[in-house]
């Protein structure tokens, strides 16, 4: 199977070829393989159409993977990681796995993940995504993060479950010292509950709970305006690092 490509028009109009080792069928007509699986550069379907075709990156294949379970947004992956500064040498611990999303852009930066999920739907689904990206550094267990955690000296553990103050033990025996515990929670009770709980936990520090508001802007010439459409609030993170 040749690598992935992306197409994508003017308009921003975008295509994932998972296979250019045969033609692609679209909207806009077909795209042969020859094209597919030469260089990039720009390609015209059978209607005519112009695209530019180019090998797709991570991200492209990460925006296309398959979801059950809401996920965690990027602009949340994005502030998990600068906070707690994952990175190539980081090994963490994600608990529920969901879809897998979290797990697997932190595998695609760091040296080792292992996510939990007790669903067997979700299970299957994780494993799914997990192969479409490649990923050989990613672990899945099926257990819980409340009782079954097995690992030890570990850099982060993040958690998107409802009841996170049930995870503190986990989280003290497998996190390093110095080592960062993140919880996203959807509402403030589940956040009021979690940081009253680290308060009681000797081992623990609250460092901050932040929520991350991302406003897209439509700009069309002179038209600027925030899109009337769209997700602003996702959930909350609080930051606690073991001491």
């Amino acid at each position: 199977m040749d690598k992935a490509k992306v197409l994508m028009n003017r308009e921003g109009k975008k295509y994932l070829v998972r296979d250019a080792a045969n033609d692609y069928h679209s909207a806009d007509g077909f795209f042969s393989t020859k094209d597919l699986s030469g260089k990039a550069g720009k390609v015209v379907s059978n209607k005519g159409k112009e695209y530019s075709c180019f090998e797709a990156s991570f991200l492209d294949l990460y925006n296309k993977i398959k979801r059950n379970a809401q996920i965690i947004t990027l602009k949340d992956i994005g502030l998990i990681i600068t906070e707690t500064g994952i990175g190539k040498d980081s090994v963490v611990v994600d608990a529920g796995a969901g879809s897998g999303a979290l797990s697997c852009f932190m595998a695609h930066i760091c040296k080792k993940v292992t996510a939990y999920e007790l669903r067997d739907d979700f299970i299957e689904l994780v494993k799914k995504n997990k192969e479409t990206l490649g990923l050989k550094n990613f672990t899945l267990k099926k257990g819980s993060v409340y009782t079954d955690v097995t690992e030890k000296n570990i850099d982060v553990m993040t958690l998107d479950v409802p009841e996170p103050w049930e995870a503190l033990g986990s989280a003290k025996g497998a996190l390093k010292m110095g080592g960062f515990l993140v919880s996203y929670s959807p509402t403030i009770p589940q956040v009021m509950d979690f940081i009253e709980a680290v308060h009681k936990e000797s081992s623990f520090l609250h460092l901050k709970t932040v929520e991350l508001v991302q406003r897209e802007w439509e700009i069309i010439e002179r038209k600027v305006r925030p899109k009337t459409t769209q997700t602003v609030h996702t959930g909350f993170l609080t930051f606690v690092r073991k001491i």
